[in-house]
């Protein structure tokens, strides 16, 4: 990578994301911008959007300029203030707890801000998909066009397939799944099909299990659904209202109804092979599954470089203009992904009803601690990633309006961009006024950008209802994660004491409290009606009936979205929603008591006294294992984000916030002599053996364990324990994206 000067450009902090290999460079008033980079705005990002080339380019310089300081300061102030905290915690080691006394150190440093005056978001333009329709959220990687296409088209999924498929459907009694259709296997669907039916749309009389044929009343200007019963006897709708509408091609037919504002659409086939059987010759039942998908610019990504950078926009654009494609073989053919087209319906007063047949679609940038090659400010310094990624996002965006194939993604004319790893207020704030300075630049109206605040950061936490207050005008969704804050909570407290078992962590009062101090926040901020209040993820997409079993409590808890780690799952989840008015829970939980901020800020702490040494090498065994799972396809195949078997053989989704958890937890103990650093190498290289056969299948695959001085997955994953404490807030990026470049340099 050359400067003007021909020498190599400067990483404005040690988190760059700089690449060691050059691919040219193009001047463009100060700036030096990557020639991958360049020729994808000026070839393929301008002319989709119609914006002149010299106003892109002087209106990206003057952002740089303007705000590469205030990126700069907020980052230094996240330093300082982690400095003085691990110092306060130093000075008391061997000390009693005092919470009082912590809790008035973290007003007087600023860590704890004071709360204003009672407020209501004033969000407009805000989409159903977001503002009134609760339901599930899908979290991909954009960088992937199969994926990214499979979850912006999961929209709409097959309910008999996610049961028929998956193990909340018991392979006892000959319902074996096979080779080839199961009717026994069948049947057992189809029966837990019709109780969905008879809980969520009922009949007036009798089960949807003994209908004989739906059709159409048409007598009136309204036209009805009727269910004929095996007996002869015909029966309405408990709830007519919930029938919308229908569509009737030869012998096939649908009947479309809504609840909770979710869709359930009923197909009939008396010819189809599960349908002719089937009560009412049910051939399937489509449900409105995953109804906002995030694609992904940033954990389950691995770009470490302009060249990637320009992989992972050209999806996005793609997306939004509506061509991106993806090719698979598929039982020994080839299939071309495409986004599907809008579904249309007869409506019930005899007009078209048309549906999007996709994800309302919203794009995760990266958040304020990373720079990129992508582009060398007047000093030749990387520049912020962030602020590449607002610009090129928001812009690639624009798109979206300029086709006319399907439903704009969104009606209203609005731009959902994701925020995550922000801290505290300041920091949320520096977000509103970058995405004012690209609605200037991109000629957007204002609040055109809205925003979503991840609240996955201790500081943020604590602090929410002002972080809201900053972005007041644009805000669209606040979330909690589990394994980010767990992360962060380890990394800010991280001199205060060795922490419990992850395990343990989650029984500790801190993380309940957390959970329901964004509810009560979110609702009394005002959100209800104009923004998501989201959970976290489910981590197992192997195991559908845990999560049937468990993942009701999040639509109970008041979130109106929650994520979920494929299509499957978003269609099984998508029943919780019907279980459960979101809407209902949220006004009762309106006038609940405050959660506990005591319980936020009380770390989750352990006594070694009570590890015994097979505890400590069982968590050591568990960290470690799903550390080199995760890194050794980051490094070597630039994989972000997969399902990785644990230590058990369990797959589990992972991404660089699992990643930071569990090498942050490490890195504690470390610190705190509850192990040792020849225990967690040896635990290490154990643990490498045992990945490395759980990856025997892969053609791609590099083994550890034959050569742990030459690997450099093996040697990121132990740099991410051995100098846990020194990375900034604990986070994976930095030392991933510098084993990354020397893997790919190789």
């Amino acid at each position: 990578m050359l400067t003007r000067s021909g020498k190599p450009g400067k990483a404005m902090n040690p988190t760059s994301n700089s690449s060691d290999i050059s691919f040219g460079r193009e001047p463009v008033g100060s700036l030096l911008v990557d020639s991958v980079f360049f020729r994808f705005v000026e070839d393929e990002l301008l002319p989709a959007i119609g914006i002149e080339s010299s106003t892109f380019w002087r209106g990206l310089e003057s952002l740089i300029d303007d705000l590469t300081p205030t990126n700069r300061a907020l980052l230094a102030t996240r330093d300082n203030l982690q400095a003085q905290i691990d110092e306060w915690h130093k000075a008391r080691s061997g000390q009693p707890w005092n919470h009082e006394e912590y809790v008035a150190f973290l007003r007087e440093i600023g860590y704890l801000k004071e709360s204003g005056a009672p407020f209501q978001i004033a969000t407009s333009g805000v989409d159903r998909e977001i503002a009134t329709i609760a339901g599930p959220q899908l979290v991909v990687p954009v960088s992937n066009a199969r994926f990214a296409l499979n979850a912006a088209n999961a929209r709409w999924g097959s309910l008999y397939d996610a049961l028929y498929g998956t193990d909340v459907i018991s392979k006892d009694g000959g319902k074996e799944p096979g080779s080839s259709y199961n009717p026994t296997r069948g049947a057992a669907v189809i029966r837990y099909v019709s109780d969905f039916l008879d809980r969520t749309i009922p009949l007036e009389t009798g089960s949807h299990a003994n209908v004989s044929v739906y059709s159409i009343d048409a007598s009136s200007d309204k036209k009805k659904c009727i269910a004929t019963m095996d007996d002869g006897s015909t029966s309405g709708f408990r709830e007519a209202d919930k029938f919308v509408a229908y569509t009737d091609t030869g012998s096939q037919h649908s009947y479309l109804f809504r609840n909770n504002e979710l869709h359930i659409e009923v197909q009939t086939d008396p010819n189809h092979v599960v349908g002719r059987d089937a009560p009412g010759n049910v051939s399937d039942v489509i449900l409105e599954s995953a109804i906002t998908t995030i694609q992904d610019c940033e954990d389950s990504v691995a770009a470490v470089d302009a060249e990637d950078k320009v992989g992972v926009y050209r999806n996005w654009l793609g997306l939004m203009q509506g061509t991106l494609e993806a090719k698979l073989e598929k039982g020994g053919r080839t299939i071309t992904r495409r986004l599907n087209q809008d579904r249309i319906f007869t409506a019930v007063d005899g007009g078209d009803l048309r549906l999007s047949g996709q994800s309302l679609l919203l794009v995760r940038n990266v958040g304020h601690l990373m720079t990129t090659d992508a582009v060398l400010d007047k000093d030749d310094n990387e520049v912020f990633e962030g602020l590449i990624d607002a610009v090129v996002t928001s812009a690639c965006a624009i798109a979206n309006s300029r086709q006319s194939e399907r439903m704009a993604n969104s009606q209203s004319g609005s731009v959902y961009i994701v925020k995550p790893k922000m801290h505290g207020p300041d920091e949320v704030a520096f977000t509103n006024t970058l995405f004012g300075r690209v609605e200037n630049l991109l000629g957007l109206a204002s609040n055109t950008l809205k925003v979503g605040v991840m609240d996955e950061e201790r500081r943020t936490t604590v602090n929410l209802q002002e972080c809201i207050r900053a972005v007041k005008d644009r805000l669209v969704f606040i979330n909690t994660g589990f394994l980010d804050r767990t992360g962060d909570e380890i990394h800010t407290s991280m001199h205060a004491g060795p922490m419990l078992p992850k395990e343990a962590i989650k029984a500790e009062p801190w993380i309940n409290a957390y959970e329901d101090w964004n509810v009560d926040t979110g609702i009394r901020c005002g959100l209800p009606g104009k923004a998501q209040i989201g959970k976290g993820m489910w981590p197992k997409p192997d195991e559908m009936k845990q999560m049937m079993a468990s993942k009701q409590a999040h639509p109970e808890a008041g979130a109106n979205c929650a994520w979920v780690p494929s299509p499957t799952a978003a269609t099984l989840h998508a029943m919780h929603y019907h279980a459960v008015d979101v809407r209902q829970v949220q006004e009762k939980l309106a006038a609940r008591e405050f959660a506990s901020l005591d319980d936020i800020l009380t770390p989750p702490l352990g006594d070694p006294a009570d590890f015994d040494a097979e505890t400590i090498q069982s968590e050591l065994n568990n960290n470690a294992q799903g550390i080199l799972g995760y890194v050794v396809r980051w490094i070597d195949q630039g994989v972000g984000c997969s399902k990785v078997p644990d230590i058990s053989d369990v797959g589990l989704m992972e991404d660089r916030a699992t990643l930071r958890i569990s090498s942050q937890h490490i890195a504690n103990w470390l610190l705190h002599s509850v192990t040792t650093e020849e225990q967690v190498l040896e635990t290490f290289k154990h643990m490498a053996e045992i990945v490395d056969g759980q990856n025997a299948g892969d053609p791609l695959y590099t083994r550890m364990s034959d050569s742990f001085d030459t690997s450099i997955a093996f040697a990121a994953a132990c740099d991410l324990v051995l100098k846990g404490v020194d990375q900034p807030n604990g986070y994976t990026e930095p030392l991933l994206h510098t084993h990354r470049r020397n893997c790919k340099a190789k």
